[in-house]
């Protein structure tokens, strides 16, 4: 992209949220929220083979716990969004948090496949208010200039999460057995409702949205139309369909059967690779962000060279010329992986300047459907596949892609419409912003 893309985040409008330390307190609450839903979201993802084992089922069957989860949560993303503009976040956040604890200790105590199925479901229904909400928040309490190193941090926030399943859980599931570590963790969910409650607000005093008259379905349908017809929603959309699912879908469920089982590992070194991931995703997390904030027009090309990087490395480890890949060579790919959840934080960098304040969390509900629609169809593909090809784990990680080709396209197709809608919409603000009367 060229170096004439528009940067809207380059500066603050009138009556913008300050920041500051109210701001950070506020918004760490929500976050805090995120990152426990993060850790009950992920917490399969260690848990895979015992889960196996526990309800004895097959690979199909065991994929179907995360896919129903990422079914209800990238089903929900409009709705949160549109519940989120309607009603702020603290009532939304509120009732997520009680959910996705409700999921979590439904699972510790499931005693069959169907009832841990549901409570996967519930956990994903709550897991499903809580990103849209923090991004919101920091919208309503950060200066638009901020846009960028907030949204990075809330995925780091996330990521961190991510590592808590992977050291912590990991490890009480192997101690204290399945019951008690997915029934203990559950408790965090308590704790962070107990904050949320006490301490969390929609927005600084003096900064409260304009009321928005509720017109019933035809209030929804022009919200979503509204969002969908702006370029900038779309081409958001895409890029995080692109950029998320490889992680994710390796980190959710079927990292650790890959590493374990088709690459010889044994399950403290795999757990290690895991953790390799998420700790290359908060670094690079931090650097995306702080190179999106100062230059708008990288934002492609990191997208798009991180979705690069990473067919590359799977590519070279899928057909590596010998029964299993080297771990130097499992190690880049764990790196090149941490990348993939910085970079779909960019897609909301497309959706944010693209759509006015009361439509940012519908906005943002789009965009954040891509990424789980591609990992929700990756995690059924993979499972399919290796129950066809009798466990031949190259065969089945070759749906990544499929997928990748095809949000690249979609993407290449979306990127001057949105780059053009975006010079006019900054250009009209400086206008509007300089005939303000004083």
């Amino acid at each position: 992209m060229s170096g004439a893309e528009a940067n809207p985040a380059a500066g603050s409008l009138p009556g913008e949220p300050p920041g500051g330390r109210r701001a950070l307190a506020v918004w760490g609450v929500g976050v805090a929220v995120y990152f426990v839903a993060v850790i009950f979201r992920t917490s399969l993802g260690v848990a895979g083979l015992d889960a196996a084992d526990r309800f004895g089922v097959n690979a199909s069957a065991l994929s179907t716990f995360s896919i129903l989860q990422l079914l209800v949560y990238a089903g929900m993303q409009i709705p949160v969004g549109l519940l989120v503009d309607r009603l702020g976040t603290k009532k939304v956040l509120g009732l997520g948090a009680v959910l996705f604890t409700a999921g979590q200790l439904g699972f510790a105590l499931s005693p069959t496949y169907g009832m841990a199925l549901a409570s996967r479901a519930l956990l994903g229904c709550g897991d499903a208010l809580t990103f849209i909400s923090v991004l919101r928040l920091g919208t309503r309490w950060f200066p638009a200039r901020r846009g960028p190193l907030v949204g990075q941090f809330a995925g780091l926030a996330g990521m961190a999460g991510n590592l808590v399943s992977t050291l912590v859980i990991a490890r009480l599931l192997h101690g204290v057995g399945w019951t008690a570590a997915f029934a203990g963790s559950a408790l965090a969910g308590a704790v962070v409702l107990v904050l949320l409650v006490l301490f969390l607000k929609d927005h600084p005093e003096g900064h409260e949205p304009q009321p928005v008259p509720h017109q019933g379905a035809a209030y929804v349908r022009r919200q979503i139309a509204a969002s969908w017809r702006e370029p900038g929603t779309r081409l958001g959309m895409w890029v995080h369909f692109t950029t998320q699912f490889p992680a994710m879908v390796f980190l959710l469920l079927w990292g650790m059967p890959f590493l374990v089982e088709a690459q010889g590992l044994s399950r403290a070194t795999a757990g290690e690779l895991l953790t390799l991931v998420v700790l290359s995703n908060m670094a690079v997390g931090l650097v995306y962000g702080q190179i999106v904030a100062r230059h708008h027009g990288a934002r492609l090309p990191l997208a798009l060279g991180t979705v690069a990087a990473t067919a590359l490395l799977w590519a070279a480890t899928l057909a590596y010329p010998a029964d299993t890949a080297p771990m130097w060579l499992l190690i880049v790919l764990c790196t090149v992986l941490g990348a993939c959840g910085p970079a779909s934080m960019i897609g909301f960098d497309f959706a944010r300047p693209a759509n006015p304040p009361e439509r940012q969390g519908t906005a943002s509900g789009i965009t954040n459907m891509g990424g789980f629609i591609a990992s929700m169809t990756t995690l059924f593909a993979i499972g399919a596949l290796l129950d066809a090809t009798a466990g031949d784990y190259t065969v089945a990680f070759s749906a990544v892609f499929l997928l990748q080709a095809l949000g690249t396209v979609q993407i290449l197709r979306l990127r001057g419409r949105a780059v053009r809608r975006e010079r006019e919409r900054l250009v009209t603000s400086r206008v509007e912003t300089v005939h303000v009367p004083a």
